[in-house]
């Protein structure tokens, strides 16, 4: 990686940290309170020391295989690294998953669910796990309904290698802030509902690029920006 590519994603994620400390500020939240995670899907591990040069320690992968070559490359970094699957999630890469990761945002149904706690190595503490909603019903989107997400819940609750710690969502691409706020806001009352039953349950996974001024203020704990920090994608490469 040249030297200015280096530069382009310190000074990235520089603005991108600038950004939600701006959004936290207008809704009178604290930036500590929103996690970023460097979604470096697509990039090498190359940009993702350079992340971590810069301060950056909690990464999101979509891609099964791709996400288990990083970690297996960073295994062993003092400070950890925290390492998040984003994807959907095939039953033949759960175990997969299941090993390797610290978090999996995209649980869309029970049998995933199972897999991911009958495959959790014993030695490694529970996986952090997140109920994926379809928020904007749309077809082509992962995820459940929001009323179904109580039961779902309350299935993952009594698995004790997995740990619910909340909600996650994609909605549908909207350039109106006023219609994301609307969107966003639903998932924090969804949050809201879980946490009577799942007391635990602390994180939403929710905001983009695009959006995410949007998703801090509606009460995102914790924002997924890939492109703002690491360029456009090449999917050619794609696994």
């Amino acid at each position: 990686m040249s030297l200015s590519q280096q530069n382009a994603i310190e000074q990235n994620l520089q603005n991108v940290r600038e950004k939600i400390a701006a959004a936290a500020r207008l809704c009178g939240r604290s930036s500590e309170e929103v996690t970023l995670l460097a979604v470096s899907k697509t990039k090498p591990a190359s940009a993702v020391e350079e992340a971590i040069a810069a301060g950056q320690f909690a990464f999101g992968e979509n891609y099964v295989q791709e996400g288990v070559d990083k970690i297996a490359h960073f295994a062993g970094h003092q400070p950890a690294l925290t390492w998040h699957f984003i994807g959907p999630l095939q039953s033949n890469k759960s175990r997969l998953v299941a090993e390797n990761f610290d978090w999996c945002h995209t649980i869309d149904r029970l049998k995933i669910a199972q897999r991911l706690n009958e495959q959790r190595p014993a030695d490694l503490a529970p996986l952090q796990v997140l109920i994926q909603v379809n928020i904007s019903d749309e077809a082509s989107k992962s995820g459940i309904a929001l009323e179904d997400v109580a039961e779902l819940a309350a299935q993952i609750m009594a698995m004790p290698n997995l740990n619910l710690r909340g909600l996650m969502a994609i909605p549908a691409a909207e350039t109106d802030y006023a219609r994301q706020l609307d969107v966003f806001s639903q998932m924090r009352d969804a949050l809201k509902a879980l946490q009577v039953i799942c007391p635990q349950a602390d994180t939403l996974s929710m905001g983009m690029t695009d959006d995410m001024p949007a998703a801090i203020a509606a009460g995102s704990t914790m924002v997924r920006i890939g492109t703002a920090i690491f360029g456009a994608r090449d999917y050619s490469a794609k696994q």
